[in-house]
């Protein structure tokens, strides 16, 4: 119903703001090591350089690269930098992986828990995991930037995406937490000496990363905001091609300011993460069930059509 789409448009828009937030602020942290690596500073000291402070940084790099790529009205120019992206993780991953293997003596793990604390610290696990695997949003995007835009290719693009996710996040977390055990930071990355070259290129690798996929997310929220505006107005998109241009750059400006302000100012991400893990958790558990359910009562459409059955289609849902 109406309402109900009202809801869902603001979780939606709630959920790509706070991961845009993320996004910067993993830019920061990276940033830092990295130029901690330039400047040949120790782990404790900082630069009292203007240029290298993490607020200057940032707001440089946001400016000059995150929001020329955020104006456009599409995002399938974008599918060569995400392919680049992609193989920057699997780099992140191997290099974290071998680091464990050829483990250095100073970084020779203190103390690596075996089970956890107990069954809350499980629950507060959950919005992080629900955050990494969390692509519902900007998935009805790619779908339309899709070459041949159809169910059976979309499929298998979802189910490769997802075993690709699957075994990066498994190897980086696994490898990771054996690696520095209980003293393992949020960001696994920040555990990691500044001087190490190998790592720093995958400090780079991420920050490439990031710039490629925030665009993606303001796309869906700047598409919601979108929708809600052309609702309220009772015009159609195609009544009002003469003002979108000057309110979708209005809307990028003032969700890309927004972003940047508060990321400026919550250095902490697991802080963001554990508001907008919930919000995830909703995406994947309770949202596609919602939809499958509406797809189910849709008479113009039968599950034949599918290339699932309605078991199967259920599964491929809540996965």
């Amino acid at each position: 119903g109406k309402t109900a789409g009202i809801v869902c448009e603001t979780a939606i828009t709630v959920y790509t703001f706070g991961t845009c937030i993320a996004f910067l602020i993993i830019i920061g942290d990276q940033q830092e090591k990295l130029i901690a690596a330039f400047m040949k500073l120790g782990e404790d000291a900082e630069s009292s350089h203007w240029y290298t402070d993490r607020k200057f940084t940032i707001s440089v790099t946001a400016f000059l690269l995150i929001l020329p790529l955020s104006i456009p009205k599409e995002i399938s120019f974008q599918k060569y930098a995400s392919c680049l992206s992609v193989i920057g993780t699997w780099y992140v991953t191997i290099i974290i992986i071998v680091k464990y293997i050829w483990l250095d003596s100073e970084m020779a793990p203190r103390d690596i828990p075996s089970s956890p604390s107990s069954w809350i610290a499980v629950f507060n696990a959950m919005p992080t995991i629900c955050f990494g695997f969390q692509c519902h949003v900007s998935g009805v995007p790619v779908f339309n930037c899709m070459k041949t835009p159809d169910v059976k290719t979309w499929g298998g693009v979802v189910t490769a995406a997802m075993i690709i996710a699957l075994f990066v996040y498994t190897g980086t977390g696994v490898c990771g937490f054996l690696t520095f055990g209980a003293a393992v930071n949020q960001d696994v990355l920040m555990s990691y000496p500044s001087n190490d070259i190998a790592v720093a290129f995958a400090r780079t690798f991420i920050i490439i990363s990031v710039l490629t996929s925030y665009p993606i997310l303001l796309f869906c929220g700047r598409a919601v905001l979108e929708g809600l505006w052309l609702r309220y107005k009772g015009e159609t998109v195609e009544e009002d091609v003469v003002c979108e241009r000057r309110r979708r750059l209005l809307q990028t400006l003032t969700w890309f300011l927004l972003t940047l302000i508060l990321a400026l100012f919550i250095p902490d991400i697991g802080k963001v993460i554990s508001i907008i893990g919930g919000l995830a958790a909703c995406f994947i558990f309770i949202f596609p069930v919602g939809g499958f359910w509406s797809l189910m009562e849709c008479s113009w459409l039968p599950l034949e059509h599918l290339f699932l059955d309605r078991p199967q289609l259920m599964l491929f849902l809540l996965t």
